[in-house]
C-alpha cells in the first residue's frame, strides 16, 4: 500500500466534499425534503464479493422517522437526476412499511 501525499489527500477530500454538495442537490428535490430532514452522502469502499469497488450510501433523516440507510452502487461522482429518482423511489417504498 502506497503512503498518499497531504496535498492529495486534500484534493481528494475536496473534490469528494463538491461531489456530495452536487448529490444533495439532487437528492433533496428527490425526496421532498424539508428544512427539519436531513441528508448524509457519503462513498465509501466496498469489499465484498459482487459489490462495486466504489459504493455511495445516502442517509435519509426525515424529522420524527427513523433513518434510512440506501445504497448507489457506484461512486458519488456518477449519481444522476435518473439515480436520485430510484433512490427517492426505494426510499419511499420503506416508509410505506
Amino acid at each position: 500500500m502506497g503512503f498518499i501525499s497531504l496535498k492529495d489527500w486534500r484534493a481528494r477530500s475536496a473534490g469528494l466534499a463538491q461531489a456530495a454538495s452536487r448529490a444533495k442537490a439532487l437528492l433533496y428535490p428527490a425526496f421532498s425534503l424539508s428544512e427539519a430532514d436531513a441528508l448524509s452522502v457519503n462513498e465509501i469502499a466496498c469489499p465484498d464479493p459482487g459489490c462495486p469497488d466504489v459504493e455511495t450510501v445516502v442517509l435519509v433523516m426525515r424529522a420524527g422517522e427513523p433513518t434510512r440507510a440506501l445504497r448507489f452502487r457506484g461512486p458519488l461522482d456518477d449519481l444522476d437526476e435518473a439515480a436520485a429518482r430510484v433512490l427517492a423511489s426505494e426510499e419511499a417504498g420503506l416508509r410505506a412499511l
